[in-house]
């Protein structure tokens, strides 16, 4: 009977195990961010302003917040890209396209963690980018001029808008960032990570796609959801699994 009794709890702990890992892995899909100006829920948009408009048959942000992501220094985060002269139109897009990945997209969820920040209380850490998506940016931009290679923090705030810090020096961006791999993984601090996976791989997300096929970045979510590989995936497991087994035991 004890051996029976064993088999039981190792069979019923197995079971949960598996619910736990469906469990997480649903809980990663189609979900926006804790942040500033993401939606509660995605869900379809009647319209999304230019670059932002592959999104809109299911995004996490809304018509107002794509028309700002499109400004030189917008009301978003009063980020001004200008900071080092007036940056090309080339380069531009790239960090339009970059918000409204940030912002829209709802297939992020493999990589949001926790954010001590007063304006988000989540972030993304480690997105796999195609590999085209980063060595496009850095070929548009790199003759462009920074005088940072991280832009989240560092910033003179002073004039409620970016400025380079005091002794500062503005150099082209190929300086700042001699690699894609440099400027995808060190801008954002680590938000993104460069790998050598292109589009349609079905491994990296994409910054740029073609609605009419539909968002290829919803099968790449799913894989890394089920694939148990993200961080964020083995403590939604963790947190799953450690409120349900004292009921077992």
């Amino acid at each position: 009977m004890r051996c029976e009794r064993v088999m039981m709890l190792a069979m019923g702990q197995v079971l949960l195990l598996v619910l736990a890992m469906a469990a997480a892995q649903e809980s990663m899909l189609n979900v926006c961010m804790d942040a500033k100006h993401q939606k509660t829920k995605p869900g379809p948009e009647d319209k999304l302003h230019k670059q932002c408009s592959p999104w809109k048959d299911n995004a996490c942000c809304t018509l107002n917040t794509t028309q700002e992501a499109h400004e030189d220094a917008s009301y978003l985060y009063n980020f001004n890209w200008n900071h080092c002269g007036i940056m090309s139109d080339r380069c531009k897009k790239h960090f339009i396209q970059d918000t409204c990945l940030y912002e829209c997209s709802p297939n992020l969820g493999p990589w949001i963690e926790k954010a001590d920040e007063s304006w988000r209380k989540e972030r993304i850490l480690d997105v796999p980018l195609c590999r085209e998506d980063c060595e496009g940016w850095w070929e548009d931009c790199q003759d462009d001029l920074t005088c940072k290679e991280n832009w989240h923090k560092g910033w003179n705030w002073t004039k409620k808008v970016n400025e380079c810090p005091v002794g500062a020096m503005c150099q082209k961006m190929k300086r700042v960032f001699p690699t894609p791999r440099d400027l995808c993984e060190k801008i954002w601090s680590n938000s993104y990570k460069y790998t050598d996976f292109s589009r349609g791989s079905g491994r990296c997300i994409q910054m740029w796609f073609d609605p009419v096929n539909g968002n290829p970045n919803e099968a790449v979510a799913k894989y890394y959801a089920s694939s148990g590989e993200t961080l964020a995936f083995r403590s939604a497991l963790t947190l799953l699994l450690c409120s349900a087994l004292p009921g077992l035991l």
